[in-house]
């Protein structure tokens, strides 16, 4: 068994943090690649080093004093050295920041050097190898990063090292210069090592037991998703729940690798498990509801509409023209509702407007604003009758009123449109329908 672990900010927060997850990792020798995080905030109102870092830049940049905010990110570290116990100094390591704020190395050097850090103290604390992310996570002259030649520095690499520790959120340009993922992106470190090292299982170790089957802020602790499909957590992910960074999901699904979120806080928790099948049977007859507001509809009349060839496709290209992607599009024989980001679409309105009514000549054009969108995603939803209908009417018992119904052709998903003033609402609905009753 071969395990890459990656540790969330909050999981090493602190000394004491390090120490519970320098327990998880000693407690199964398969735990062989870890990938730490930045240290995350130690209590409430506290400042992640990440960000620290770039407020410390931002001085630097513009020629200002920063020294203290530098000296305050070293004490950080400081503490948690002090607190493990451990012989390591990482002067040196602030001389080589310092100087290269001074020569604007570039904000993304700046925010990488949380993760760098980190992984050198969990290496020396360990007794692993560490490797320095930038020699191996590799990107492109475009920025985009460069899958191939990672695996095969990554995978030449590991079949070496029996343990270590990687950094997340970083790798580097061909020419040195480092480039971080977005926000996020130790996840997508995870991912990518656990692909090179052809890993049976990704841990995900973070401050909740697995996915919830929806947003807590909403429903007060919401159950656990014990098992979910990576297409499953797609869905869910686009809709807005928050679930691993999105790019960190491709490498692992390629490989068949499976996805285990865990709390390091609570260690002996099951978490949830991402697969890509799966025979077990999800406790609910949904796994998840999630969904996201301030959307804008686009609705579209005209006579004989469907008759007319092309007609979706001159909608389409109003919007497209603009650069502003459509999220659903429900349609009727003579009417048609494009469903659009309402930021994005108040910055170009008139102009798409004036185009769909000169490609499509419509007999009327509707707008409607402050909708949102919300998913009611499962596998188990194929073979179960009457889920769209349980939807509807706990949606009809909480007084919300429906604007829009897309049900995909995999049957894994229900989405509907709604006022998002009814947002909360609804979820609570669905919720109280499809888990607390079956509970």
């Amino acid at each position: 068994m071969k395990k890459v672990v990656k540790f969330g900010g909050s999981s090493l927060a602190n000394a004491e943090q390090f120490k519970k997850v320098g327990s998880i990792i000693r407690k199964e020798e398969a735990r062989r690649y870890v990938v730490p995080s930045a240290p995350g905030k130690r209590f409430s109102g506290d400042t992640k080093v990440t960000d620290l870092l770039y407020q410390c830049y931002g001085k630097a940049e513009t020629d200002e004093d920063f020294e203290d905010i530098l000296r305050e990110i070293h004490s950080r570290y400081q503490e948690i050295i002090d607190g493990l116990e451990i012989e390591l100094s990482l002067d040196d390591e602030f001389d080589v920041i310092r100087r290269n704020f001074r020569e604007k190395a570039g904000a993304d050097y700046a925010a990488s050097r949380g993760e760098y850090l980190n992984g050198i103290i969990m290496a020396e604390y360990l007794g692993y190898t560490f490797l320095d992310a930038a020699k191996y996570i590799t990107f492109k002259d475009d920025g985009t990063f460069d899958d191939v030649t990672t695996q095969e520095k990554l995978s030449a690499c590991l079949e070496q090292v029996e343990k270590a520790v990687i950094p997340g959120f970083y790798g580097a340009y061909k020419d040195g210069r480092v480039k971080t993922f977005s926000r996020g992106g130790s996840d997508v470190t995870g991912s990518i090592v656990a692909k090179a090292c052809n890993a049976d299982i990704y841990e995900n170790w973070t401050d909740v037991s697995g996915f919830m089957v929806t947003d807590p802020r909403i429903v007060k602790n919401p159950e656990i998703i014990e098992t979910i499909t990576y297409r499953e957590l797609r869905e869910l992910a686009y809709m807005g729940a928050s679930v691993l960074h999105e790019d960190a999901i491709f490498p692992v699904r390629k490989a068949g690798i499976p996805i285990n979120i865990r709390n390091t806080n609570a260690p002996d928790d099951r978490g949830t498990m991402i697969v890509a099948n799966t025979c077990y049977k999800p406790k609910f007859a949904i796994t998840g509801i999630a969904g996201r507001k301030g959307f804008t509809s686009i609705s579209i009349e005209k006579d004989m509409m469907n008759s007319e060839i092309g007609f979706g496709r001159r909608v389409l290209s109003a919007f497209e023209k603009a650069g502003i992607p459509f999220e659903h599009m429900p349609s009727g024989i003579d009417t048609m509702t494009v469903f659009v980001n309402q930021h994005e679409f108040e910055e170009h309105e008139q102009m798409i407007l004036s185009e769909i009514r000169r490609l499509c000549e419509p007999d009327l054009v509707e707008l409607e604003t402050d909708l949102a969108l919300v998913a009611v995603v499962g596998r188990g939803m194929k073979k179960n009758k009457g889920i769209a209908a349980r939807v509807f009417a706990a949606l009809a018992h909480a007084g919300v009123n429906i604007k829009m119904i897309d049900q995909g052709s995999s049957e894994m998903n229900i989405i509907v449109g709604l006022e998002s003033r009814d947002f909360e609402a609804a979820v609570r609905a669905i919720y109280d329908v499809f888990v607390n009753m079956e509970l």
